[in-house]
């Protein structure tokens, strides 16, 4: 009888696994800023759709004159926003209409691995940790003799302590609020946020990787690497994010 009733007792422990699993997932809410994105939007929102555990999923177009908001209408239970351009504003604008408990801000060429929702939700079970990042894997979209090169920046997903946009910053969208969103600045907007929410609390970079596309670093190799490691360290500097900014020059 005893035997019985513990087989009994596990089997429904069983079954309310996957139950109790789920209920500690937090609502994800995932951001994506776009401007121009036709060539990988399509494909960005096909595994977002694919992905267990998100909430909502808002693309936020910066004024595009290709296809790309006509892909992400396509997608049904995706809101599209508009705002003005930039990445900040972007974000900022999505932010505000976003109903989850998380925030993901996510780059339209950076693919979250598949796990996604339980890497974040392992990182905030600390209530010490505000926010966190995932850590990078670079991939080339050609052949190129510069493709080995690609995981030199990867090296720095690692080690960094102020995440970057392309690793797919996530925070407690309390904590973002208490920051005031995105500084209004035209570069280092990612590097800024991570530094306010550093002062609130810890901030965790996950052992999960997510896929950078190589696109920018094999157009413009030479300019690419300084401006992931020299920029951050002029802005730490105190060059002001505008004077940045004019030597900025986005690759698609």
């Amino acid at each position: 009888m005893t035997a019985a009733l513990d087989a009994e007792r596990r089997s429904a422990a069983g079954t309310r696994a996957p139950q109790t699993l789920a209920a500690e997932l937090p609502r994800v809410s995932v951001v994506v800023p776009v401007f121009n994105e036709e060539a990988c939007i399509g494909g960005q929102l096909r595994r977002l759709c694919a992905t267990a555990g998100l909430h909502d999923i808002i693309v936020v177009d910066g004024g595009s004159t290709d296809r790309t908001r006509d892909i992400i209408r396509s997608f049904h239970g995706v809101t599209l926003l508009g705002a003005a351009h930039g990445r900040a504003a972007q974000m900022n604008a999505g932010a505000r209409i976003a109903t989850g408990q998380v925030l993901v801000f996510l780059h339209a060429d950076v693919e979250l691995p598949e796990d996604a929702a339980r890497s974040i939700a392992d990182a905030l079970a600390d209530e010490r940790v505000v926010a966190g990042a995932f850590r990078t894997w670079t991939v080339p979209h050609r052949r190129s003799w510069l493709g080995p090169l690609l995981h030199l920046a990867d090296f720095r997903s690692r080690y960094s302590s102020l995440p970057y946009g392309d690793q797919a910053l996530f925070v407690r969208a309390a904590a973002f609020e208490q920051v005031g969103g995105f500084p209004d600045q035209p570069l280092m907007e990612d590097v800024e946020l991570s530094r306010r929410l550093g002062k609130l609390g810890r901030i965790r970079t996950v052992p999960a990787s997510v896929r950078v596309s190589g696109r920018r670093f094999l157009a413009r190799p030479i300019y690419y690497t300084l401006l992931v490691n020299v920029f951050p360290l002029l802005y730490r500097l105190g060059v002001p994010p505008h004077l940045l900014a004019r030597q900025y020059r986005d690759v698609r």
